[in-house]
């Protein structure tokens, strides 16, 4: 019995030590396969990626850029050359075969040629007389990709689109708003406010002046009487901009102020739509986007603000001035909900430049108050005075303008100085 047990331990031994050599040669297979599968895996990945098919050479070389097949070569063709790249970065033999190499670097220049012609071709459309181009835009923008891939794989050429549509665009805008501001102007009032008109200017003095009796133009705005020009910072703020034919041949006229607010509304609405497709289309970040808007539209804007700058020079009309200012605020406000900071130094020049003639404006209407002589008055009857009336309606005006968007520089300066002056000055006194 004890040899019998001794035997079956020892043969339950051997089985043991077998099992556990199966184990071990099974473990070792399933290594093995897995490895082989592996290896399978990344030879065929390797194979895929820098095989050259049929295919991909007659696309490159024949189909044309416009069509969808292209853009799909291309998206092959970058991921190839992408893998080769990083093939190089492990010192991988492959990357020094010539026929590799050298196949895939000349569908790349092939690749290159057909998208610069066709992005150069595109954008030089834009230099035709009347061309629409904001459609072409939208057309490029299926396009983006070219872009994407020349960035990639050859930076000069993409430099030198990007540089051609610059100049393409930076001229396009400078020669429609140079033209479109310029016959704007001409659709002002002829009778407009001088450096006489202020309210303490005694109305006997220039009795064929702009504060006589004698109506000049039927429709011509007031100094000091707000009215309905606020309008235009309200129903009218986001109003179709002006079209210069329709109104000559209506023989229509406007306040200074109607046509600053159409021709920055026009700048508003090329603006965000340039920025938005210059983000989109070159791919750019926020802060690159606005340095290449700058560049496409500088001139414009330097020619917007010599013109304004040389109209300020000789505009005494405060109202119109701080409509123009609250306009500015307005559609910056309206861009800033748009994401779209393109103008933020635009308007802060534009205000750099408005407040400075109000405020000097203001400064002489408050002159005029401190020098008011009461005894060249003439005599005063029943009625308010004109010159009471003036301050009321120019005050009113200031306060009704400033008061739908709040701003320190009118009501905490300016028009405090000239309510105290109103109230403590001797020769206006006589007439409240």
């Amino acid at each position: 019995m004890e040899k019998m047990l001794l035997h079956f331990q020892s043969t339950l031994t051997n089985i043991s030590s077998e099992i556990q050599t199966l184990q071990e040669q099974s473990l070792s297979m399933n290594t093995k396969l897995k490895n082989r599968q592996a290896t399978k895996r990344e030879l065929h990945e390797f194979i895929d990626n820098i095989m050259i098919q049929e295919n991909l050479i007659v696309h490159v070389c024949d189909t044309p850029a416009s069509e969808r097949e292209f853009t799909e070569v291309l998206h092959e063709l970058d991921h190839k050359l992408r893998y080769l790249k990083e093939q190089d970065f492990r010192d991988a033999l492959v990357v020094h075969d010539p026929l590799v190499r050298g196949e895939l670097e000349k569908l790349k220049h092939k690749a290159t040629h057909k998208t610069r012609d066709f992005l150069l071709h595109r954008v030089y459309q834009l230099r035709k007389p009347m061309a629409n181009y904001h459609m072409i835009q939208n057309q490029l923008l299926n396009y983006r990709y070219f872009v994407e891939f020349l960035m990639a794989h050859s930076r000069d050429v993409a430099l030198e689109v990007r540089s051609e549509y610059v100049d393409t665009m930076s001229k396009l805008y400078f020669s429609y708003f140079k033209e479109y501001s310029v016959k704007l102007m001409k659709l002002q009032f002829s009778d407009v406010a001088e450096k006489d008109d202020l309210i303490g200017t005694e109305d006997t003095a220039r009795k064929s002046g702009f504060f006589s009796s004698k109506v000049h133009l039927k429709s011509r705005s007031t100094i000091f009487t707000l009215g309905n020009r606020d309008t235009v910072i309200t129903t009218e703020l986001e109003d179709p901009i002006i079209v210069v034919p329709h109104a000559q041949k209506a023989e229509k006229r406007y306040p200074y102020e109607m046509l600053f607010r159409s021709v920055h509304y026009a700048l508003l609405d090329h603006a965000c739509r340039e920025f938005l497709f210059i983000v989109d289309f070159f791919k750019m970040p926020i802060g690159g986007a606005v340095d290449i808007f700058k560049e496409v539209v500088g001139k414009s804007l330097d020619f917007l603000q010599h013109q304004i700058s040389d109209h300020m020079a000789v505009n005494y009309d405060a109202v119109g001035i701080l409509l123009a200012v609250h306009i500015v605020l307005r559609y910056r406000a309206i861009m800033q909900r748009r994401d779209v900071p393109a103008l933020d130094w635009y308007w802060d020049q534009v205000l750099s430049i408005l407040w400075p003639r109000f405020n000097f404006v203001m400064e002489l209407n408050i002159a005029s108050i401190q020098s008011l002589d009461t005894h060249r008055l003439s005599q005063v009857d029943t009625r308010p005075h004109y010159i009471t009336r003036r301050y009321a309606e120019f005050s009113g005006a200031l306060v009704c303008i400033n008061h739908s968007h709040p701003d320190e520089k009118v009501l905490h300066h300016r028009a405090v100085t000239l309510h105290h002056q109103a109230v403590t000055s001797p020769a206006l006194s006589v007439t409240l």
